[in-house]
């Protein structure tokens, strides 16, 4: 049998506690065949002066070992290496081994990430222009805390326990109240069901109403997040266009075999053309005549500037075709991750079906402070505040894009929304956000928006983010790395 003092050990470089290092320098050395079943180890002063360590580090080491298996302590008679029959395998395990591959095969993703570079982060002090990132400047913080306080010591053990799938009844009856007064939509709670934003709501409306190999329509310029989390239902997505009135709805009768079509009509994504009456009415009809499912993501739908938000399809629909997203990200903040689901209640049941298996339920303390500022009145006042500070940053933007740029920019200034959509006459928008990005202003080229991936003078500036002198520093920048 090997002496012990044959074995070098080695601790592991920061791994830290150092008893855990010496644990590891132990297995380690176990697990490469240098200490042998039924070895006696060094005594717990004499490896701690050997490494460096106290007595009691060693001990904690030993103890840590036997308790995973690897070595048995026999009080006086020593510690010694589990008699369990142990394969040889590598001496050590890099810090680095969970950067690397997998042994294991990943399968193919059945969709595109059509996510990447559509920006999440930014480094600080960066200038962000792209559209839908509300200014966390302006969130009621405190009013939010003292909410979420209350609704712990009202219902802290209940909230903290496995509920509802489908959200804390009083959020459900709270926006139920809301799409009712604001959004014209006939819902009751029954309708609702609260999500972890949009993203997951549009997430589960595809794994709720389509089978693989379902045919999609969507806007030829839109939300790239949502293609994917239909895609990932398995869907064939087909891209119809737009105009200055939304989606071309005739262009759909080119394809017979759709199943659904996914809908920006309040403030389109990215133009933000707001959807006709006409169009709304034939897209209605269309989808009434083919049985099929309009998806509508009503974006932006509470920061509208030029007289009362256009009423959605569903308030027009009665629950026959209709099923409607929002969310509260641009009311709020989007890091609470709040979105929700209005449909008929069978709908909502399988959506809380599939809700399940992805995510057992949402934050129910969270939900539940949300719902009292809801009642108390505080979101709608909030959405007044937001919505006169971003009219003011729209209108700077603008202004700061004709002085700057005239007629070599075009653009059309929304009715509502966070953002514009420009045309730079003869320059590449891909290159230009390069050069911007290293002055430290970020916006999205339109060709990332473009579910064919053709055009090329087109970007989304988005202004909700900045204050009227941050967003002109901005177009500042933007002229300087425009003209290098």
């Amino acid at each position: 049998m090997p002496r012990r003092d044959e074995v070098a050990l080695v601790l592991p470089e920061g791994v830290r506690p150092l008893s855990l290092a010496a644990a590891r320098a132990v297995s380690a050395a176990i697990r490469a065949g240098q200490l042998l079943p039924g070895q006696r180890l060094p005594g717990t002063r004499a490896l701690g002066a050997r490494l460096g360590l106290t007595r009691n580090t060693v001990v904690a080491a030993y103890e840590a070992l036997a308790a995973e298996g690897w070595v048995r302590m026999e009080g006086p008679r020593g510690t010694f290496v589990s008699p369990a029959p142990l394969e040889p395998g590598p001496a050590e395990v890099s810090q680095d081994s969970l950067r690397s591959a997998p042994a294991y095969r990943l399968p193919s993703r059945r969709w595109k990430d059509r996510r990447a570079g559509l920006g999440s982060s930014w480094p600080s002090g960066a200038l962000v222009l792209s559209g839908g990132v509300p200014d966390l400047r302006m969130v009621p913080h405190e009013l939010l805390a003292r909410a979420y306080r209350r609704a712990l010591r009202a219902e802290g053990q209940r909230l903290l326990g496995y509920l509802e799938a489908a959200g804390h009844p009083r959020l459900r009856a709270a926006l139920a109240a809301h799409v009712r007064a604001r959004r014209g939509i006939p819902a009751g709670p029954e309708n609702v069901i609260v999500t972890h934003g949009a993203q997951m709501a549009l997430y589960l409306a595809a794994q709720a109403l389509l089978r693989p190999g379902d045919r999609v329509g969507v806007e030829r310029f839109g939300y790239p997040p949502a293609w994917d989390a239909l895609t990932c239902a398995g869907a064939r997505l087909t891209a119809f266009p737009v105009d200055g009135e939304g989606l071309i709805v005739e262009a759909l009768d080119a394809q017979p075999d759709l199943r659904m079509v996914y809908v920006t009509p309040h403030h389109q994504y990215p133009t933000m053309a707001v959807m006709s009456p006409a169009r709304r009415m034939a897209l209605l009809a269309w989808a009434a005549r083919r049985r099929a499912v309009v998806l509508e993501d009503d974006y932006d739908n509470e920061v509208h500037y030029a007289g009362q938000p256009v009423l959605p399809l569903a308030s027009m629909d009665g629950g026959r075709s209709v099923v409607y997203v929002g969310s509260l990200s641009k009311v709020l903040a989007p890091g609470l991750r709040l979105g929700y689901i209005v449909a008929p209640a069978p709908v909502i049941e399988a959506l809380a079906r599939h809700r399940q298996v992805v995510d057992r339920q949402g934050d129910h303390a969270l939900e539940r402070a949300v719902a009292e500022l809801f009642e108390d009145g505080e979101v709608v006042a909030h959405t007044r505040r937001v919505r006169r500070a971003y009219q003011a940053r729209r209108d700077a933007l603008a202004q700061a894009l004709r002085d700057t740029f005239g007629s070599a920019l075009e653009f059309t200034v929304p009715a509502g929304g966070m953002a514009l959509w420009a045309r730079a006459r003869g320059v590449d928008t891909e290159r230009w956000a390069t050069r911007a990005e290293a002055a430290g202003v970020y916006f999205i080229p339109g060709r990332r928006l473009d579910y064919l991936g053709r055009i090329q003078s087109h970007a989304r500036l988005g202004f909700a983010a900045l204050e009227p002198d941050e967003l002109r520093e901005a177009v500042r920048r933007l002229a300087l790395a425009i003209a290098d």
